[in-house]
């Protein structure tokens, strides 16, 4: 989840306007600043103010990272960190780390991350159903088809996935004040959801190393993307706790309505609330 460095920053830095004077002097150093781009728009990691610019890039290799003018501190120091550095801090759940991956850096993996947490929570509740149903007989037709068990578990994980989402959605659109001069940008919440739902990678490790405690290892992971989820909301919409936790309540109530949906009509889900119930190791 985490891109540090000048090579993951999004094309274009703008123009020379906004760039507070640092330290050393400059004299005898031409500026070579690129054209302004009006679409591209950075934001400050430590007070979310918008930023026309990261840094300037001089001759020689010489560069000044940009100062906030409304916070008076770096805009986004992350530029010059290591990208384990920034991924440590994405874990801890630090906002600015947030604010540095969705607003300052180009990443295009959404969909292929979102696939593979999918993959990988498909592969959990499939693993949970084959070893309910353990058949020793081998000739044992049904074992034939645990292949379309596989897919129908990715299926199910991506119906709930998408009710979770639109629990989150109608949430913060019943809520988005009426005088809002600016609409919520729910197309960047949808990438930030799905970068921040990327704790599900965890699950495979946690059922491939299967020990005692493994059940309360998948209770900590849900709770880790939770946690996730909720900085994502409040990192983009810029909002307060408060309304970040209610809109993850509301998507959990949707998704848990949908698990609801499909125990009425009898199909063995493996959803989150069965495995760490019906595992006994």
């Amino acid at each position: 989840m985490g891109t540090g460095g000048r090579s993951g920053l999004r094309p274009g830095k703008g123009n020379t306007e906004g760039v507070a004077a640092g330290k050393g002097n400059t004299d005898g150093v031409a500026a070579a600043p690129t054209a302004a781009s009006a679409s591209c728009q950075y934001r400050c990691i430590e007070c979310n103010q918008e930023a026309k610019e990261l840094y300037r890039d001089y001759n020689h290799g010489v560069l000044k990272i940009t100062i906030c003018k409304s916070c008076q501190k770096p805009v986004d120091k992350y530029i010059e960190y290591d990208p384990v550095i920034i991924l440590i801090n994405a874990i801890l759940c630090k906002a600015q780390a947030y604010r540095h991956i969705l607003f300052n850096t180009k990443i295009n993996m959404h969909g292929k991350l979102c696939i593979f947490c999918l993959l990988c929570e498909a592969y959990l509740r499939w693993w949970q159903l084959q070893d309910s149903n353990q058949n020793t007989d081998p000739n044992d037709f049904i074992r034939y088809a645990k292949e379309w068990d596989f897919y129908r578990m990715f299926a199910i994980a991506s119906l709930e996935q998408t009710a979770f989402f639109i629990g989150i959605f109608t949430f913060l659109w019943v809520e988005r004040p009426m005088t809002a001069k600016k609409k919520p940008n729910f197309i960047l919440l949808l990438k930030a959801l799905l970068l921040s739902s990327y704790g599900k990678l965890l699950l495979i490790p946690a059922v491939i190393w299967e020990h005692d405690y493994t059940p309360l290892c998948l209770r900590l992971i849900k709770i880790f993307v939770l946690t996730s989820n909720f900085q994502a909301i409040r990192v983009t919409l810029n909002i307060n706790r408060k309304l970040s936790f209610l809109a993850i309540l509301s998507g959990l109530l949707m998704e848990s309505t949908m698990v609801y949906f499909f125990q009425r009509m009898e199909w063995d889900v493996g959803s989150d609330c069965a495995i760490y119930k019906s595992q006994d190791f």
